[in-house]
């Protein structure tokens, strides 16, 4: 049984939690593309409220331990974050939380964006048969790259 489950991110408390895992995840990401200025680390948990997207979560005991965000416009699946607490790391969860989420839609074509230096995250889409699609600077200075993946019907 999979651990994994759709999350009601319009509740105050689960938003909250999204929130928790979002900023520690992210606080890690700043430094190791040595960003002193990473915008996703100012989202609020209000603003994750009001998200028009979705979010698939994995818990280890009542702990959100991953979270991924995502839109899915017809048959295009767009990744927004797929990220881990910290304290969860090297366990499996993201590899788990974007098997489910893959998974779980009918789509043809998926990307999603990351920092160029965030080796991990590209090593763990490249798995899954994503690959470079682009690559630009950020008004911060942050060099990204989006990665793409398509099935065949």
């Amino acid at each position: 049984v999979s651990m994994i489950e759709l999350l009601d991110h319009c509740s105050e408390e689960v938003a909250s939690q999204i929130h928790g895992v979002l900023q520690r995840a992210y606080k890690v990401e700043a430094e190791l593309v040595k960003a002193k200025d990473f915008p996703p680390l100012g989202r609020s948990a209000a603003q994750i409220r009001l998200a028009e997207r979705s979010f698939l979560g994995r818990r280890i005991g009542s702990k959100l331990a991953a979270v991924a965000e995502y839109t899915l416009n017809g048959s295009h699946l767009g990744i927004d974050s797929l990220a881990v607490h910290p304290r969860f790391f090297r366990r499996g969860l993201a590899t788990e939380i974007l098997r489910s989420l893959l998974d779980r839609y009918d789509w043809r074509t998926a990307d999603v964006e990351t920092a160029a230096k965030n080796y991990p995250a590209i090593a763990l889409y490249s798995k899954f048969g994503f690959s470079e699609s682009k690559r630009w600077k950020t008004d911060e200075g942050i060099e990204k790259v989006q990665l793409a993946c398509g099935r065949n019907p």
